[in-house]
């Protein structure tokens, strides 16, 4: 990437996987043939963490840069980065780390 995108907050940008569908006879269907968008995806960046209601900073523990997650499927927004698409997602939103 030649732009360099850095969450705020409590935010975390994600690369999502493309899934690839088969159906029974075992024919691949495309990503482009499923609207749906991915719920599993790699952290690319994080943001410092919230801050709580006196002005302290809570950081991000539960990921790190690199991790596999599972997201909600509707939370995160969109964003194009030198073509490529990517999901701006909320701490929140994350549901579980795959560890593999």
């Amino acid at each position: 990437m030649s732009k360099k995108v850095q969450p705020l907050g409590d935010k975390l940008l994600v690369r999502p996987y493309s899934k690839e569908e088969k159906t029974e006879s075992g024919i691949i269907l495309p990503e482009t043939s499923s609207k749906e968008r991915p719920e599993e995806g790699e952290v690319l960046a994080m943001g410092n963490g919230a801050r709580d209601d006196s002005g302290k900073l809570i950081p991000i523990e539960d990921v790190t840069v690199g991790d596999r997650v599972v997201f909600t499927k509707y939370g995160p927004q969109e964003i194009k980065v030198d073509g490529e698409e990517l999901l701006i997602v909320s701490i929140k939103d994350i549901l579980a780390k795959i560890e593999e």
